[in-house]
């Protein structure tokens, strides 16, 4: 039986295309699994071929650790690729409000950030790492950042760094976008949103901030990969096994 997995809807340039090309060229498979509804949607596919939908999950290892040592006042982890527009998150910690305060960049290809705020000794860079190092490196930080662009197909995809965040119930500061809004009206949780020219992003505002964390129990990888239909799927494909 082939399965075919699509994790993510194509960036631009030209992803209406490369998504057209991606829904009409692959074979047709016997079961497809989608990365979520928005995903579904821009892959459209309209032959009749069952689907589900197989979320992101969070492992195990990330779980709050109350006793760690904070060496950072924030962090972000993920893409660092020039789509996210990084730069203006830190050009605001250049800024006498932040430029006392560490944040460490988890992440990869880093060296045209590095080296255009190499001045900035609070502003650190870290990486690659394995991913056993990631939530040890999140335990140590006070805040994470979760910078998304507010424009498809960013908006609308699931932020694997957020649910890691929430797992460990890290306070989060994020920019307001479709997705986080709506995880936050069915799982909750309170995160400090950030203006789109970041003028509130100040110490004493996140400090002051009542932060909540969500309800993370559905996002396990176990329960994402039973909820997805796939496990049914292969059970009824291959009755004398067990799944």
């Amino acid at each position: 039986k082939i399965i075919h997995e699509y994790s993510s809807s194509s960036v631009p340039p030209n992803r209406k295309l490369k998504d057209l090309i991606k829904s009409k060229l692959n074979p047709r498979p016997h079961f497809r699994l989608y990365h979520n509804e928005y995903v579904m949607q821009e892959i459209h596919h309209a032959d009749g071929v069952p689907s589900g939908i197989r979320d992101q999950g969070v492992s195990g290892d990330f779980r709050p650790v109350p006793e760690a040592e904070k060496k950072y006042e924030f962090i972000y982890t993920g893409s660092l690729s020039p789509e996210r527009r990084i730069d203006q998150l830190l050009h605001a910690f250049q800024q006498p409000a932040l430029k006392e305060r560490t944040i460490l960049l988890l992440g990869q290809d880093y060296s045209r950030l590095a080296g255009a705020f190499s001045s900035s000794k609070n502003i650190l860079f870290r990486g690659p790492v394995s991913r056993e190092e990631i939530p040890v490196y999140l335990s140590e930080a006070r805040f994470a950042i979760n910078y998304i662009p507010d424009r498809e197909p960013f908006n609308a995809q699931t932020s694997t760094k957020f649910l890691e965040y929430a797992a460990m119930q890290i306070p989060i500061i994020s920019t307001k976008y479709y997705w986080l809004s709506q995880f936050q009206a069915r799982y909750g949780g309170e995160y400090f949103f950030l203006k789109e020219d970041l003028s509130n992003l100040s110490w004493g505002r996140i400090n002051a901030f009542n932060y909540r964390f969500p309800d993370m129990r559905s996002w396990h990888w176990e329960q994402q990969i039973r909820d997805s239909g796939v496990l049914d799927f292969l059970q009824s494909a291959f009755p004398e096994a067990s799944f």
